[in-house]
């Protein structure tokens, strides 16, 4: 006779998905968590955490490369690699060290450390045990996905799930993709003193971002490495110490073939969710194996909610943060709140910084917004000239009649923190461009930049616009 294990809420994930559990052990629930990899899902283990800890050596080494512009001779007598890598996953351990031990110490909570699968309604084997719970959160995360490579199977190659193990720095490098993950380990590679090749599938870097940023960024990427764009990876082999990657030309069909030491496969995302069979409880995928939910992250089926990267709709850390306050929301109470997407920011750490929110100028116009554009360069700012910034810009779009900033982008030195600006007013109750304009900026500082676009707005294609 199979004895099942009746529990009030199933977690699938640790990643985000923990912030669900604790919210329910808090509620005095059984609770529990599947997981089938290491506690604290991507973005702990193989996601921003680690990466940002190997991004920032990167960063420290450029400004020492370029710092002989203001007048400071510097030279870097070595890089070590191994204590890079080295002090990245020492500091991931230890804190899923804290999180294991918190784990094994809370009462109501078991912990499955294996890949379940879904077997009928609100039920799941695993670990040889069968698990049912009335009401279930799926947030399985996300995987590489693997281009259809020829001989692929039979080269070993890197992603950003076993990136962590290597301790002796590539002398060349080829990498697939020109994503987020992509370009930020082409830069790490490129700053400690790999030979990088860049090999994107599409006609620009970070394709959906707007298209100055896409080509500055690709510009100064450029005088780091080599790229090339339009370039479909098709064929790989092996031969002594290189491997050999053949990419065809999307546009002219031309072939060639390129060599390296490593590979490394960095081409997007696929979704877990196939691993867990979830159709067997009713609920649905979409054609690239992401689960279907509406704003309300309700998939399908009743009491089964899912968010994150599983869903495939933005994936970020502090996307799938938001949607757990969402989800768990719309379990706890009676009123519903479906997720707002509208001022989504994203930062790519690579050397200049990228940052950006909401809605770029084209998909603005196709959602057929009025707008304004404000635009203002960092080398135009006391801080910019005297950091030596030769370039990067600030680009805000704001919609004609209400000011309200419906999108931004940010290209340069401190991106990601100045962005937080222009995130921060798209939050405030009226969300319009007047808070950026009214405020009293420290001169001469960084985020007067952000002020100057705020008050440089034009039409598009026109001269400036006063309000």
């Amino acid at each position: 006779m199979i004895v099942m294990k009746e529990y009030d809420v199933l977690v699938v994930g640790s990643g985000s998905g923990m912030s669900i559990a604790d919210a329910a052990l808090n509620g005095g629930m059984e609770v529990a968590v599947v997981e089938s990899g290491p506690l604290g899902g991507t973005c702990l283990n193989r996601g921003c955490i680690p990466s940002k800890m190997v991004i920032y050596p990167a960063d420290v080494i450029n400004i020492i490369w370029e710092a002989g512009k203001l007048g400071v001779k510097a030279n870097i007598n070595e890089i070590d690699f191994a204590h890079i890598m080295d002090r990245s996953q020492r500091l991931v351990e230890e804190d899923r060290r804290h999180m294991e031990l918190g784990v094994q110490q809370v009462q109501g909570l078991t912990l499955y450390n294996e890949v379940g699968e879904f077997v009928s309604d609100y039920t799941m084997e695993v670990s040889g045990e069968t698990i049912r719970a009335e009401n279930i959160f799926i947030v399985s995360g996300a995987r590489p996905r693997i281009p259809s490579i020829k001989g692929i199977e039979e080269v070993s190659y890197l992603t950003s799930k076993n990136v962590w193990g290597i301790r002796e720095k590539p002398e060349s490098i080829l990498i697939v993709g020109g994503g987020f993950v992509a370009v930020e380990f082409a830069h790490f590679f490129s700053s400690v003193g790999s030979r990088v090749t860049l090999l994107s599938r599409s006609s620009r870097l970070i394709k959906f971002a707007e298209p100055e940023v896409s080509e500055l960024l690709g510009r100064a990427m450029g005088r780091m490495m080599e790229i090339h764009y339009d370039v479909e990876a098709v064929e790989a082999s092996e031969s002594g110490e290189l491997k050999e990657l053949v990419t065809v030309n999307k546009g002219t069909g031309e072939r060639r073939s390129f060599r390296g030491e490593v590979i490394m496969i960095a081409a997007g995302r696929r979704s877990n969710a196939d691993l867990l069979k979830p159709e067997r409880t009713g609920v649905k995928l979409d054609r690239s194996g992401f689960i279907i939910v509406n704003e309300y992250l309700e998939t399908g089926k009743p009491r089964i909610w899912a968010f994150g990267d599983a869903i495939g709709k933005h994936m970020f850390k502090h996307v799938a943060n938001l949607e757990a306050g969402v989800a768990w929301n719309n379990f706890a109470h009676k009123h519903k709140e479906a997720v707002d997407y509208s001022a989504v920011p994203y930062a790519v750490f690579t050397h200049p910084q990228v940052a950006s929110v909401g809605l770029t100028e084209r998909q603005a116009l196709e959602k057929g917004h009025d707008i304004l554009v404000g635009t203002y360069d960092h080398r135009d700012t006391a801080k910019g000239a005297a950091m030596g910034t030769e370039e990067g810009f600030v680009k805000i779009i704001v919609d004609a009649q209400k000011y309200m900033i419906l999108g931004g982008s940010i290209i340069g030195p401190y991106a990601p923190i100045l962005m937080q600006e222009v995130i921060n007013a798209m939050n405030t109750r009226e969300g319009t461009i007047e808070s950026l304009q009214r405020a009293m900026y420290i001169h001469p500082a960084a985020p007067e930049v952000v002020q100057r676009a705020a008050f440089n707005l034009r039409r598009p294609g026109h001269g400036p616009h006063h309000h």
